[in-house]
């Protein structure tokens, strides 16, 4: 049994109204597929990086003691 004819079975056994609903999606998955068909991929351009081009936007200034351990952590060590 080829699944064309699976499906066929299947809708038979259906009231109408499910019936059109499933019309309605398969035209709907066909129109999806055809454009899909149709489009060209999109080219993307690629975007060319620069080493350091970003150097001395983030400047923080750091507390003195940036280093030492976090007091909410201190149960832990």
């Amino acid at each position: 049994m080829t699944i064309e004819s699976a499906i066929l079975k299947n809708i038979e056994k259906l009231p109408d109204s499910v019936k059109n609903a499933v019309f309605l999606y398969t035209e709907f998955l066909a129109s999806q597929y055809q454009k899909d068909t149709n489009q060209e991929p999109e080219l993307i351009p690629e975007k060319s990086r620069l080493t350091g081009s970003m150097k001395g936007t983030f400047v923080l200034p750091l507390p003195d003691d940036f280093d030492e351990p976090l007091e909410e952590l201190e149960e832990y060590m």
